[in-house]
């Protein structure tokens, strides 16, 4: 058992991340809203994980993402802060800025409060962009995982963005013959 005060199952899923990439050779970035930095925290509770993570951008506000990760006013206006072109724009600057390979970016809203029909507690966007990837495809996912109270959603959130940063197209879930 490791020492960490993270979720353990955040912690394995980590070490998955770093042993893949490492193994691939190749380096990642996080771009961490609703998420806060949950996602850089159990990357980095991995030893040997700075051969791995390049950087962790944590980009609460409108004005952060802008600053840090060049997010056009115009997507977050247009779109809004919780949307798959923010995440993309996410995903675009934290590969640029931080010269990795794969940068992961999630958005979404953690709750209690914060949600509307549209765009409920437990919505949450990913994006993940690869240096010398087409940039015109977007590759994006929405989840929904409902209303699991604000450490349940950013935990699920965290999970999420660590499957995204495994080498490889992002798995089937398996599914037993008959």
């Amino acid at each position: 058992m490791m020492d960490t005060i993270l979720p353990q199952k955040l912690v394995e899923a980590a070490r998955k991340v770093v042993d893949a990439n490492r193994l691939a050779g190749r380096t990642v970035a996080v771009a961490e809203s609703c998420t806060g930095g949950l996602v850089s925290a159990a990357i980095t509770e991995i030893p040997g994980s700075s051969e791995v993570l390049m950087a962790g951008f944590v980009v609460y506000s409108n004005n952060a993402k802008m600053a840090e990760l060049k997010v056009s006013r115009d997507v977050l206006e247009t779109f809004g802060a919780v949307s798959i072109a923010t995440a993309w724009s996410m995903a675009q600057g934290a590969l640029e800025e931080s010269g990795a390979d794969v940068a992961v970016a999630i958005t979404g809203i953690a709750g209690p409060g914060g949600g509307s029909d549209k765009k409920p507690v437990g919505h949450v966007v990913f994006a993940r962009a690869e240096k010398d990837a087409n940039p015109d495809v977007v590759v994006a996912d929405t989840r929904e995982f409902g209303d699991l109270g604000r450490g349940g959603v950013r935990l699920q959130a965290a999970l999420c963005a660590l499957e995204l940063l495994l080498p490889g197209e992002p798995a089937a879930p398996d599914v037993e013959s008959p």
